[in-house]
């Protein structure tokens, strides 16, 4: 079982209300999937697929863990997939307060954090971090070179794609042993290829073996 508190009925509440909202249009961003635990309503398991920028083709699996008085206080983000970010920490949590300073339970929701999620990996996100709001130093100081932060960047998002990171429960990851609601599973290619004829879709290169 996932250790963490179940809730309030009325924290619950708002919890699938929110997710409920997440069918509105632009709501959850475009390459972003969100699932709630099966084992907890008040976490969610998502995975993110950056399109473009430093971190272009990257798969970032993460988690979202909501107070038990939602809404009052803001959802924690532990990214489970290994991170090199500024504002990720060594355990995984994105520092959220550099968007919501503070956070205000009428006016922001899970889709602004969603949202912000996605916006923290793009050039102009990252070009106004602090130092003060950073939870990962090393990654900050790279930052002053942009060639050097690039190949970093790039190199976090080919160990995304490695099939360690994609495909083995186990690991090493703030949550790596935890019931994911989000699985990936590694297909033979005969059956990737009947999946691929039935909807119609184009071959890709293996992004790993780039």
């Amino acid at each position: 079982m996932v250790d963490h508190p179940q809730g309030s009925v009325s924290a619950r509440t708002a919890v699938a209300l929110e997710y409920a909202s997440l069918r509105h249009v632009n709501h959850c961003p475009t390459g972003m999937y969100v699932v709630p635990s099966t084992e907890n309503l008040l976490i969610w398991d998502a995975v993110f697929f950056v399109h473009q920028g430093y971190y272009g083709d990257a798969i970032f699996k993460f988690r979202l863990k909501f107070p038990e008085n939602y809404p009052e206080q803001p959802p924690e983000v532990y990214f489970v997939t290994d991170v090199f970010h500024p504002l990720v920490g060594q355990n995984g949590l994105l520092n959220l307060s550099v968007r919501f300073k503070p956070w205000r339970p009428k006016e922001h929701h899970v889709f602004d954090v969603l949202h912000w999620i996605k916006a923290a990996f793009k050039k102009h996100a990252l070009d106004q971090i602090k130092e003060g709001d950073c939870l990962n130093k090393e990654a900050f100081r790279y930052h002053d070179s942009t060639q050097s932060f690039a190949a970093l960047a790039t190199q976090s998002a080919l160990l995304s794609q490695s099939e360690s990171a994609l495909f083995d429960r186990d690991h090493p990851s703030m949550t790596g042993t935890a019931h994911e609601g989000i699985v990936f599973h590694k297909m033979k290619k005969n059956d990737l290829a009947k999946e691929r004829a039935q909807l119609d879709l184009q071959e890709w290169s293996d992004p790993v073996q780039k």
